[in-house]
């Protein structure tokens, strides 16, 4: 079997580094086709914690890994001027306490917070936020009856040099790398039979996986699949990126600030600081939307600022025939949440799960990669969209619109759940847990109309109490953890 990645990057190489060490050289012959006269966008220098597990996957040495690519740890995402302006939080990659008597603790600490007397706030409870406000990081306990196992992390990295440590990885697995442009696509009946490059060269293949970026050569400009717009609801649609030298700690969190109109993200890694500044054009100038970037950066730029455009969305088919897109070809959410290289691990999975038998693609398959993949970026796009109408913000054009705009049924639905008496509903297929939708609620102001009765039913003191325990338990753990730069530096001495 022969198959053929189109695009380098990000996407390109992390999907070449997984067929290199799980299918390259006995089920099937791996090519990988770039350009270096064809620049690549960067689907973000900040991750979720699925990425830890999918380097453990390929047998990644994780100290080697933070050295290569400048990394720093990631605890979760500080947004500031979100639900009004002042307002600060942080979703963190860990739990709010834990469960008591079977239910959720958040609804313990809300019979406590409506009771009167002294209550810790939310945040309060739950380690990884506690940890990185303090600017402190260990790596969670293997013990699950202790605090420091409610927990996970991330990494911030460089990802252009994650993308060269993986085409490394993957060319010592007997990937090929073929320097090349495409500017063809050879297809008839939603089957490609080969890639024509610049200097002439036809490559053909079994399996051909797009991962071109937004331009998606092959299914879009091979296959015509077809794009779902979702503007309307994430209207978001261009960003100004530029890295600045470090100026303070390195925090173990990334933050996004909303502005004007549209939103400022700081990723801190060991080398530099990334930022960037993402809006709408249909509500600011893009040469006041640089201004503002350039005002609000931190420390000494390193470049003139970059612009990026961007329509948010997806493929209407992400899986045709014998082509897959994965990463930007197949769609983009914008990087509010740090959610695309996540996607792209998703795709990498899902299609390894239904991996065509002797070259040959089953329809089925086909269909539930296309179900799965769609219900998950709508389950993403619901999150992003929740950061955005979750806000009193009245002071642009841009939150008016927002604040007011219709709202996907499946995101009202799992709102109201929320207001109706503080129900979290949990999907069995999405990225984000109970305690990332409470985050956002309970940072921008959603607060539930009424406790659960069963938590109600119990004594107010019990519940004070039981929060304080939580409180003062995180408090201990995250004292007991060095600094994040001792922890890092520790880690490179080693």
């Amino acid at each position: 079997m022969r198959i053929v990645v189109v695009g380098g990057g990000t996407a390109g190489w992390m999907t070449a580094a997984t067929l290199g060490c799980i299918v390259a050289g006995h089920l099937a012959d791996v090519t990988l086709i770039e350009s270096e006269e064809i620049g690549t966008v960067g689907v973000g220098e900040a991750t979720v914690p699925h990425i830890r597990f999918f380097n453990k996957r390929l047998g990644i040495d994780e100290a080697d890994f933070i050295r290569r690519t400048h990394a720093t740890f990631k605890l979760g995402i500080e947004f500031r001027d979100w639900g009004r302006i002042g307002d600060s939080y942080i979703h963190p990659f860990g739990d709010f306490g834990h469960d008591i008597d079977g239910l959720p603790f958040h609804q313990h600490w809300l019979h406590a917070a409506r009771s009167g007397g002294d209550v810790p706030p939310l945040e309060d409870c739950s380690l990884p936020i506690v940890a990185a406000r303090a600017n402190r990081f260990a790596l969670p306990s293997d013990d699950p009856r202790a605090i420091g196992s409610t927990f996970s992390y991330a990494y911030q990295f460089d990802a252009s040099l994650y993308a060269a440590y993986l085409r490394r990885y993957a060319e010592a697995r007997r990937v090929e790398r073929l320097e090349g442009r495409v500017v063809r696509v050879e297809a008839e009946a939603e089957h490609i039979a080969a890639v024509h490059l610049s200097d002439g060269r036809r490559i053909d293949g079994d399996l051909f996986i797009d991962c071109s970026g937004f331009r998606g050569l092959l299914i879009e400009g091979g296959l015509a699949a077809g794009y779902e717009d979702w503007s309307h609801w994430l209207p978001c649609d261009a960003a100004w990126a530029m890295p600045s030298t470090n100026v303070g700690p390195l925090t173990p969190y990334t933050r996004a600030t909303a502005r004007e109109a549209g939103w400022q993200w700081r990723i801190p890694l060991q080398h530099r600081t990334g930022n960037g500044h993402v809006f709408s054009t249909r509500f600011t100038d893009i040469e006041r939307a640089r201004a503002l970037l350039l005002a609000n950066v931190e420390g000494e730029a390193l470049a003139e600022p970059r612009l990026l455009r961007f329509h948010t969305g997806l493929r209407r088919r992400q899986w045709i025939g014998n082509c897959v897109a994965i990463g930007l070809s197949a769609g983009f959410l914008e990087p509010l949440e740090s959610t695309s290289i996540h996607l792209i691990q998703l795709a990498i999975g899902k299609l390894l799960e239904l991996f065509p038998t002797d070259g040959i693609v089953d329809p089925a398959d086909v269909t539930e990669f296309n179900r799965a993949m769609a219900l998950e970026y709508e389950r993403v796009r619901d999150f992003l969209v929740l950061h955005y109408c979750a806000t009193t913000r009245d002071d642009t054009a841009f939150w008016r619109h927002i604040r007011t705009m219709q709202l996907p049924p499946s995101l009202v639905d799992k709102m109201g759940e929320f207001r109706d008496r503080g129900i979290v509903a949990h999907y069995r297929e999405g990225m984000f847990l109970p305690a990332s939708w409470l985050a956002v609620y309970h940072g921008q102001g959603i607060v539930p109309e009424r406790v659960h009765p069963l938590v109600a039913d119990a004594p107010a003191a019990t519940a004070r109490a039981r929060v304080a325990a939580v409180a003062a338990a995180c408090r201990h753990a995250a004292a007991a953890m060095p600094s994040h730069e001792d922890y890092l530096a520790h880690l490179a001495a080693a």
